[in-house]
């Protein structure tokens, strides 16, 4: 008889390309990973993957019958989150995956209310900024920047008007000046951080319906945005990030709003999910709840 904690491990082993990687995981030894996958063979009688010293691929049979796995794996998640359809008794886990700096400082506390509300929901939190694969990586939605070019996954929209803005501290700007126009910019310490493991050192914005970049440089570099947005108020320099990261800093007077005849680059965000099946309650009350927070900090943008 088949057993569903094999097939868990046949799907994420698949994914992860490894039985190391579906073993830490799991929270199990990779032993015990290769032992269920060898369990399930013999009860399908295939071989599921074809194994060597230094790599490990699916079979063709292990490749027809993945589908069929997941498959099962989703269905019963699914009766699962049926017997819990009510969203006042929200309950189970939920996986997310959002940015360094919105995550910390703008979702956090959302999520911790939303948490309260539904205390027998549990939920698992991935701030970082590399971009989640919500096909691969164990999350059951990721909250993503950018416009959404891939159609293999849905994408809902949280906050579709938000855009980057310029921004530095009054202590900076007291030192430094205001820059009075976008080629100022070189004269200026410019915070970067990385987006898709390179820097983001060429900003865009968009001047009377044109688009334009200017080549921007600073003193400070990191791989994690919430660190230059300390930088920034730390008095370390200007940084060009979305309105939702800044907003209340803008609006504590931490961060001072740099403004002239140009509008910041659009930078929506999304809920996204890998198909509309994985919208479970839980996840249905929690984009309804983001998508309020968030149309209430856009109001603020200066051209919302």
């Amino acid at each position: 008889m088949l057993r569903i904690d094999d097939l868990q491990l046949f799907v994420r082993s698949a994914a992860l390309g490894g039985f190391s990687d579906a073993a830490r995981e799991a929270d199990l030894l990779p032993g015990q990973v290769s032992a269920a996958i060898k369990r399930l063979e013999r009860d399908l009688d295939i071989r599921l993957f074809a194994r060597s010293t230094r790599s490990l691929r699916l079979t063709a049979e292990g490749a027809r019958y993945l589908p069929y796995a997941q498959r099962v794996l989703a269905t019963l998640r699914e009766g699962q989150e049926q017997l819990h359809d009510d969203c006042s008794e929200l309950s189970g886990q939920l996986l997310i995956a959002a940015p360094s700096d919105l995550g910390r400082n703008v979702l956090l506390p959302w999520f911790t209310a939303f948490r309260r509300q539904h205390p027998k929901l549990t939920m698992r939190l991935s701030f970082s900024d590399r971009v989640t694969d919500v096909f691969r990586d164990p999350v059951d939605v990721a909250i993503r920047y950018g416009e959404s070019e891939d159609a293999s996954y849905v994408a809902l929209p949280l906050a579709p008007r938000n855009r980057r803005v310029l921004v530095a501290s009054p202590d900076y700007l007291q030192r430094r000046g205001h820059p009075a126009s976008l080629d100022a910019l070189a004269q200026h310490d410019c915070l970067l951080y990385l987006m898709r493991d390179r820097v983001y050192d060429k900003w865009a914005f968009v001047v009377d319906g044109q688009r334009r970049t200017v080549n921007v440089r600073g003193p400070f570099q990191s791989d994690n945005a919430d660190v230059v947005r300390r930088l920034a108020l730390e008095g370390e320099g200007i940084i060009y990030k979305s309105w939702l990261d800044v907003s209340d800093d803008v609006r504590a007077g931490r961060l001072t709003l740099l403004q002239g005849d140009w509008l910041g680059d659009p930078t929506p965000l999304s809920l996204v999910c890998p198909h509309r099946k994985q919208f479970s309650p839980a996840v249905q009350v929690l984009h309804q709840l983001l998508r309020q927070k968030c149309k209430a900090l856009s109001a603020g943008m200066p051209d919302a």
